[in-house]
């Protein structure tokens, strides 16, 4: 009640905060005062609102002014730079705006993108003008309500626990109104410390996209038919540049979807992987009788994809399906034009379908698992870097539909994805196959295996605890699940090989099967992945309901 008297004097730099303070439920004042919205190594992440569990100007202020000092600690003057970009979510150019302002307040030069870009831009910018650091404003996938702030190191990769760290004990010595240093905007840009982003930074990042094409023009039937549906994010401008540039004109882009809003009026959710978000995408995919639906998130940064099947309906491939896909497509392609590398790599995070090291292991392809998270993946290629073989890496990926073939950023490339995508589909239409056959082939070769991804949310003051709870349940371990014996139990709080400890537990089966639990690091769930082996689907969907079954009862 302290903070929310003090709010209510002195939040006044939005006006929105102050009325929105005054209307506020006693439950209310709890929620949005209970605690400090937490800076993390996925940066800041809430719902946009008044109080210190809040997106808002403040919140976002303290993060800036923690991450100044960092850079300001740390970088040379010649060195402080930092890039920023924004997505079309409610209060982002804001946001990104009032963040330029603290940072040349600080004496820090800062290269803002004029429009809203997708994250993989600023990883790109910040390798591009060698900045100390970067940041972008979104939420990524999360519906309308919440905003978030990505913070990134001098790598161009999402900053490491030790810098997060470091980040928020600054942030955390920072009074919220009294030491945040801050001048105006304008005065910013007339002192040359917060300059426009150079336009050939972003015309670099498309050529640079486009060198990863992988097979010759005469192999591929660019006549192929793509519905295309940004979700009302950012990926209108850079997706249908990148594929139009390369010869892919037969696209349709959803139009009720085209426009960029961060209210997402014809979806409450706009991930790529949610059936309702692309309800309109299949409607078009039917009428324009498209050979495939590429979607991309509100920034993005991931890309979901959907098939014409060779019945002439419409399938989802999961992220999992489509990191095989992909996988065997650039090995093959490679392999024909004798452009496979001689020690291959493939990046994978720990709760991706280990489908992906049956494929690897066929063509001699190393494959390196991470954590869950693209900063693990980034740090990943950045260690591949440091040994001289970044063109060795064949393909990064993580389930949650997020796709890199190339090191030219150290995150997650929605651009980058779309286009080979497009060219991998273009490929086996001109084989007179779609991505579904190809896929029912990869079956055939490597055996069937069901990939499912549950989650299950636990929002508000109780719901950590109550993950946390759960959590502690499965950290006992299992005897089976479903009736299927549990043959070995990991849990990565203990550590497992050289990977950091982290909150996953995994179970495994006596076929190879395995079940993993794991907290979301960026939404109020817990997470269930199934990686059910089977003589065929069917086989795999029973196995799948006796499993969930015993999960959903620990879930309550």
């Amino acid at each position: 009640m302290t903070d929310y008297e003090l709010w209510l004097e002195k939040a006044t730099k939005d006006p929105e905060l102050i009325p929105e303070l005054k209307k506020m439920s006693e439950e209310d004042k709890v929620e949005a005062f209970y605690k400090e919205l937490e800076f993390g190594t996925a940066g800041l992440r809430g719902v946009i609102g008044a109080g210190t569990n809040r997106m808002n100007i403040y919140v976002v202020n303290k993060a800036a002014q923690g991450i100044a000092n960092y850079v300001n600690k740390h970088f040379k003057q010649e060195e402080r730079k930092i890039a920023i970009g924004y997505d079309s979510r409610i209060k982002s150019e804001l946001f990104a705006k009032s963040s330029a302002a603290v940072f040349a307040a600080n004496g820090i030069t800062t290269y803002l993108y004029q429009e809203v870009i997708p994250t993989p831009c600023v990883s790109y910018a910040i390798i591009c003008m060698k900045c100390a650091s970067g940041v972008m404003v979104t939420a990524s996938h999360n519906p309308s309500k919440y905003n978030g702030y990505k913070v990134y190191g001098p790598t161009g990769c999402q900053i490491s626990s030790d810098m997060s760290d470091e980040i928020l004990r600054e942030i955390q010595s920072l009074d919220i109104f009294e030491d945040i240093k801050e001048i105006p905007y304008e005065d910013g840009v007339k002192q040359g410390l917060i300059q426009k982003m150079p336009d050939y930074v972003y015309q670099s990042f498309i050529k640079d996209v486009s060198a990863l094409q992988v097979a010759p023009k005469e192999s591929l039937d660019k006549n192929l038919k793509i519905v295309y549906t940004p979700l009302h994010g950012v990926g209108l401008k850079p997706v249908m540049e990148i594929l139009r540039s390369n010869g892919y004109n037969n696209i349709v882009v959803v139009k009720e979807q085209e426009k960029p809003d961060g209210t997402f009026p014809t979806t409450s959710y706009p991930n790529p992987e949610s059936p309702q978000a692309l309800e309109l995408a299949y409607k078009y995919a039917y009428q324009e009788k498209a050979d495939i639906v590429i979607a991309t998130d509100p920034d993005s940064d991931r890309v979901g994809l959907v098939s014409k099947t060779p019945t002439g309906e419409y399938q989802t491939i999961s992220g999992n399906q489509t990191g095989m896909l992909l996988l065997d497509y650039l090995i093959n392609l490679k392999k024909q034009q004798g452009k496979l590398p001689q020690h291959p790599v493939c990046i994978r995070s720990v709760v991706t379908t280990d489908m992906i090291d049956r494929i690897a292991k066929a063509h001699n392809v190393e494959v390196r698992a991470v954590l869950t998270g693209f900063k693990w993946i980034g740090g990943e290629v950045n260690n591949l870097e440091r040994e001289g073989r970044t063109s060795d890496l064949l393909l990064a990926f993580e389930e949650s539909i997020g796709f890199m073939t190339g090191s030219h950023v150290r995150d997650k490339d929605a651009v980058n994805a779309s286009l080979i995508i497009a060219e991998m589909a273009a490929y086996y239409k001109k084989l007179g196959k779609t991505l579904v056959e190809r896929l029912d082939e990869l079956y055939q070769e490597y055996g069937y295996c069901l990939n499912n991804t549950y989650s299950y949310e636990f929002a508000g003051r109780e719901g950590m605890g109550i993950m946390n709870r759960i959590m502690e349940e499965f950290r006992k371990g299992l005897k089976d699940i479903g009736g299927y014996p549990v043959v070995e139990t990991l849990d990565y709080t203990k550590g497992v090989g050289s990977l950091p400890k982290s909150n996953i537990m995994k179970y495994v089966f006596e076929d190879g099967s395995s079940v993993i639990i794991r907290p979301s690091g960026t939404e109020p769930k817990v997470k269930v992945y199934l990686f059910l082996y089977g003589k065929d689907s069917e086989e795999s969907k029973q196995k799948e309901l006796r499993v969930m079954a015993d999960i959903v009862k620990m879930m309550k």
